[in-house]
């Protein structure tokens, strides 16, 4: 389905998705001769509501809470087709909302190299070698999770605490490897994927992006920032983001493997944070055929020209309350393990450097001007304390100009540094 090509009639909306588990509130009143079609009971239910307190039993219908109580208050709720758990005296307990999470990237973890519990660099190269070892000739090996702050050990040969690709190529000579960073704000590739990029001495660096290089002119492997989009042609570095198109059936998979991680962990809403039209449009699929294991909550992360064509489209409920779009995502700086959090100062460790600026600010404050009108929240990620300066002073701006919006729901993502000013 393409909801681009039709216009919608839909809610305004909701500042929280209600979890079918989430005990915060019922779609309607409670009554004696309503039926559930849900009813656990025989629980330690925690309501986390003063009024509730702790309770025994749990009602729902047609995805909400019902009534919350004693088993005998909620026994006469349940009828013959009511479907009744007996939890045996187990917690139940609110579902919890994650508040700002990448939802097919969760997904999309499951499906490559986990490289988070790496000790050393040495230990990625070995998980590398046995990808290799069971992949086709030329398929490309893909994981994430490294952080070289992390490691017991810095890496020999290396460039600003990072190591050089020749060990990795060495492994894998003719499979091109990309490997993200913990952060996902960089990535490090073998030989073989720089040689498929096209990526060499005379490669420049991308607008908010760096090609890290060793004193001799040679790409290292690592890419900062934008610069992960010039292997993007081969490889889904950042899911959910524009341009790559990714098989119908891995996008299923994706969205099936993301659902259970989120439940198994007892997320029941997911605030998604940044994916394109054209996911979303897949998505509200996966919605509508019952696939989607949870509500979510998004923001749209897409070019300033599609956003101006296709916001008003979107905004709102678009599958019941189980898929809503309300936000748009901006990224005007990056991560400080890959040293783009754009900084008032430079690095301490890196003296020539104060981070990366990913998007003009011009181009942020432009974005909040259709953000107000189109009454979408605006949500921009700012980890440096320059990058936050910047958005806190767009912010100040735009509020000022338009002093009828009162209601505003603009967020900061991450805000990791302050200046005390």
């Amino acid at each position: 389905m393409d909801t681009r090509s039709r216009s919608l009639s839909i809610a305004p909306p909701a500042a929280l998705l209600l979890a079918a588990l989430a005990l915060s509130g019922c779609a309607e009143p409670e009554t004696a001769v309503t039926v559930a079609d849900l009813v656990l009971q025989n629980a330690r239910v925690v309501s986390v509501d003063p009024e509730i307190g702790e309770a025994e039993a749990v009602a729902v219908r047609a995805g909400r809470i019902l009534a919350v109580g004693s088993q005998a208050e909620i026994e006469p709720h349940v009828g013959p087709d009511t479907r009744v758990i007996d939890l045996d005296g187990k917690l139940l307990v609110p579902g919890f909302i994650e508040g700002h999470g990448h939802f097919m990237g969760v997904g999309e973890a499951r499906l490559i190299l986990d490289l988070r519990e790496a000790s050393d660099w040495s230990e990625i190269v070995e998980q590398v070698a046995e990808a290799v070892a069971a992949a086709e000739p030329g398929e490309v090996v893909r994981g994430r999770g490294w952080h070289q702050d992390k490691w017991i050990r810095p890496p020999e040969p290396q460039v600003e605490g990072f190591p050089l690709h020749a060990s990795l190529s060495a492994v894998s000579p003719d499979n091109p490897v990309v490997l993200t960073h913990a952060s996902g704000h960089a990535a490090f590739v073998n030989a073989a994927a720089l040689e498929r990029a096209g990526i060499d001495r005379e490669t420049p660096d991308p607008p908010g992006g760096e090609i890290l290089r060793t004193a001799d002119g040679e790409a290292t492997g690592l890419l900062r920032e934008t610069a992960q989009r010039l292997v993007r042609g081969e490889v889904l570095v950042h899911a959910g983001g524009e341009g790559v198109e990714i098989a119908p059936a891995t996008v299923e998979r994706m969205i099936a493997l993301a659902s259970e991680e989120c439940l198994a962990k007892g997320v029941t809403t997911f605030t998604d944070a940044g994916s394109s039209f054209e996911t979303i449009d897949r998505l509200v699929e996966a919605a509508e055929n019952g696939t989607l294991g949870v509500r979510l909550w998004m923001m749209v992360r897409d070019s300033y020209d599609d956003l101006v064509a296709h916001l008003p489209d979107y905004k709102g409920d678009l599958v019941d309350d189980r898929l809503t779009v309300g936000g748009i995502k901006l990224s005007i700086d990056g991560a400080l393990g890959s040293r783009g959090a754009w900084l008032l100062e430079p690095y301490s460790d890196q003296p020539d450097s104060t981070g990366l600026n990913l998007i003009p600010v011009d181009e942020v404050r432009r974005t909040a001007e259709l953000a107000m009108a189109e009454d979408y929240q605006l949500c921009v990620h700012a980890i440096g304390d320059r990058a936050n300066r910047e958005v806190l002073d767009i912010f100040e701006e735009t509020f000022a100009a338009h002093p009828e919006a009162d209601d505003l729901r603009w967020r900061i993502e991450h805000a990791q540094h302050l200046h005390p000013d």
